[in-house]
């Protein structure tokens, strides 16, 4: 991971960071209510927050509770559009009552981002969880239809693999049945080898393997002269992780390679110019990890 400097900019209006000659913009979908903190992440308590005052006011409120998000990342590579994650999705039947039948402006803002659906070219899932997955497909009457007609979505195919192999609950059925059966049903879906040291899917947009949130789950790095950033998918949720990196996930599948997967990666980015960027961070969302006693501690851009 190399050297960068990152400066927030936006000729939108919408959050975006520069890595190299490659603007990063932040899409968002909705601020995930102070319920959703001690539900995900239960070891971190208020007590645990209190002795960590620099997350505070930005990742935890005056109650010492996460502050948590759900937003996209988009970004154009060598003429290549590409969205990381498409979020919770409109008018969806969830068992989650913060995720039900939402009815956000996600698309707007994405379109005033520069890139409105039918000019995205690339959608990369870092994993199938529901929160990550919503906006593969919008209602058309009683159908669920790809919002991206024009654009190929890829998956590990660990993680594809993985799910096509349990026995899921019904309201992850659901969501396979809405979000991400009519992309395959559609000739969209593309499963991607990612083997031990990553695998580049595009110039400058490599796909690392990050296992323990589910099994194939990925991480984004993005790179461009020199720089490079970083888009977390699941493997941090939040920035109280890098001080406590065996904090972990109520909804983690394997918490023990979760954990190590964490730990390893945070130990590669410590004391680089690497921008990491949290795909359920609060704003300011962006920074730098920095060792700190024996963990780190993030410095936002």
């Amino acid at each position: 991971m190399s050297t960068s400097q990152h400066h927030a900019s936006s000729p939108t209006g919408a959050p975006a960071w520069t890595v190299g000659e490659l603007t990063v913009h932040r899409v968002d979908e909705v601020h995930l209510p102070p319920q959703t903190g001690p539900w995900l992440l239960p070891g971190a308590t208020p007590e645990l927050v209190a002795r960590t005052p620099w997350l505070q006011p930005d990742f935890a409120d005056e109650q010492r509770v996460l502050r948590l998000a759900s937003h996209s990342f988009a970004v154009q590579v060598n003429g290549l559009r590409v969205l990381v994650d498409t979020g919770i999705g409109n008018g969806k039947q969830r068992a989650n009552p913060a995720w039900d039948n939402l009815n956000t402006d996600y698309v707007a803002r994405l379109t005033e981002a520069g890139f409105a659906p039918e000019t995205v070219d690339l959608v990369v899932l870092t994993h199938l969880h529901t929160d990550h997955v919503g906006w593969n497909t919008r209602r058309d009457g009683d159908r669920w239809v790809p919002t991206f007609p024009n654009a190929r979505y890829l998956t590990a195919r660990t993680e594809w693999d993985y799910w096509a192999g349990v026995d899921m609950d019904e309201p992850r059925r659901q969501m396979f049945r809405d979000s991400v059966h009519p992309i395959r049903d559609a000739g969209l879906l593309d499963l991607v080898d990612v083997p031990h040291g990553g695998t580049d899917i595009a110039p400058g947009v490599r796909l690392l393997p990050t296992p323990g949130h589910t099994p194939g789950q990925v991480a984004v790095e993005l790179s461009s002269h020199g720089e490079s950033a970083l888009i977390t998918g699941d493997c941090i949720h939040h920035p109280v992780q890098l001080v406590h990196p065996e904090l972990g996930s109520c909804v983690d599948i394997e918490p023990a390679a979760a954990a190590r997967t964490r730990r390893e990666l945070l130990n590669s980015l410590s004391g680089t110019r690497t921008l990491l960027l949290g795909s359920h961070f609060p704003p300011p969302t962006a920074g730098h990890v920095i060792p700190e006693g024996d963990s780190y501690r993030l410095v936002p851009a």
